[in-house]
């Protein structure tokens, strides 16, 4: 190793025969420039040890089409269901740090993974460089990941006002040394999802992008609205452009409004290294093959009924077929379709493409089931889970979690 370093000693044995036709001890003939003193040897592998191993993992997923990480509606059977239609990169939900931490089986239970996703990621929620670390630590040991991806976009108060999700972008320290310890202990690339900023009118995304590059980001998601925003108004892809510039070159992917191959090829014309998309595929999961085959597809009820079934069949095998597994699929099924039913069949429209922010009026479909499927009504949506799984349990109430408030 070291040049001259010292030949260690022959040793005999320990200095008395060990038995009657006992071997005698030596040692193993190493070539001379590979040996060194046991003190040198030590040196090496503490020195080493502070070093971080070269990151021969790349997230090459430029171009790709990339299924957000959705809380609750991103479930394993919906991802599934998003795969087949096209999504190339998907994304677990959430999953709160001092959760997993904690071994909370539930929480645990969002990173699992399906066979079919060949590119798949975890998110990280959490607001302490000390615990995100020993989370990132852990996942490495325990879970198959392409990456894991850091929540900073989450604008919901219970996150916010701990430290977490978007507030990270207004706590640059914090977020450094969270960014910089992830990534010291992880063997798969380390993604960041942010927004423009916190407050409607402070854009913080392009000051920080360059900060994220210079940490160890291996790619950003930019999603083009503020904390305050939430979907009062467009997303701001003029905003992400800029960011473009302000990232390279680091990869950058746009989300934010996209619901036809239009508006992904809009987004792509910005300079994004590719999309990802949310709201989108939860209103048409069949989005991702819209865009690949750059086509409007008018897709029948009762084809759209056929993706709702293999949802339920795909539930049942991730959370059991029990009663208790049938519910668990039913309320996931009821999230889902409260977002459903704002998809507006291309048939119907006299305008294409149908744009995320406009409100369904009533409408009359070209069948029952296509005018059930339109209904904004939560009963409706009992209605339909009940053509899949049977009937609801006494006393069954259903609100949505996700109430967007897009239309204000």
């Amino acid at each position: 190793m070291a040049e001259g370093a010292a030949e260690a000693p022959a040793e005999s044995g320990g200095g008395g025969d060990s038995g009657a036709g006992a071997p005698e001890r030596g040692v193993a003939p190493i070539k001379p420039q590979y040996l060194t003193t046991k003190e040198q040897f030590h040196e090496f592998l503490e020195a080493k040890g502070q070093e971080k191993p070269s990151q021969e993992i790349e997230l090459d997923i430029s171009g790709k089409l990339y299924l957000a990480p959705l809380t609750t509606c991103g479930n394993l059977p919906f991802r599934r269901i998003c795969k087949r239609f096209g999504a190339d990169v998907t994304c677990g939900e959430m999953a709160v740090c001092t959760n997993l931490l904690q071994g909370q089986t539930s929480e645990w239970a969002l990173l699992r993974r399906h066979p079919c996703e060949d590119i798949f990621g975890v998110q990280l929620e959490g607001a302490f460089p000390d615990t995100m670390t020993k989370c990132a630590e852990l996942l490495n040991r325990t879970i198959e990941v392409d990456f894991v991806d850091i929540n900073v976009g989450c604008p919901i108060d219970l996150v916010y006002k701990k430290g977490g999700g978007c507030a990270l972008m207004n706590r640059a320290a914090k977020f450094q040394q969270i960014v910089r310890g992830m990534n010291q202990v992880l063997d798969v690339p380390l993604t960041v999802k942010i927004r423009t900023g916190v407050q409607e009118r402070v854009n913080l995304a392009h000051r920080l992008l360059p900060e994220l590059r210079n940490w160890g980001a291996a790619l950003v998601t930019l999603h083009g609205r503020s904390r305050e925003q939430r979907y009062t108004k467009l997303a701001d892809w003029e905003y992400i452009a800029r960011c473009v510039t302000a990232a390279s070159p680091m990869p950058l992917f746009g989300n934010g409004d996209i619901l036809s191959y239009e508006d992904a090829n809009r987004a792509m014309q910005t300079g994004v290294a590719g999309v990802m998309i949310a709201r989108g595929a939860l209103l048409k999961p069949w989005l991702f093959t819209e865009i690949k085959e750059q086509r409007h597809w008018d897709i029948s009820s009762s084809e759209r009924l056929a993706i709702l079934q293999d949802f339920t069949r795909y539930g049942l095998e991730h959370w059991g077929s029990d009663t208790q597994g049938v519910e668990k699929t039913r309320r996931f099924l009821l999230e889902w379709l409260s977002f459903l039913c704002r998809y507006v069949p291309v048939g119907l429209l006299e305008r294409l493409p149908q744009r995320i922010n406009e409100r369904p009026p009533y409408y009359l479909g070209r069948d029952y089931l296509e005018t059930l499927m339109a209904s904004q009504q939560a009963a409706d949506w009992i209605r339909i889970s009940e053509m899949l799984l049977g009937p609801v349990p006494p006393n069954f109430v259903f609100l949505p979690k996700h109430k967007a408030n897009a239309y204000k």
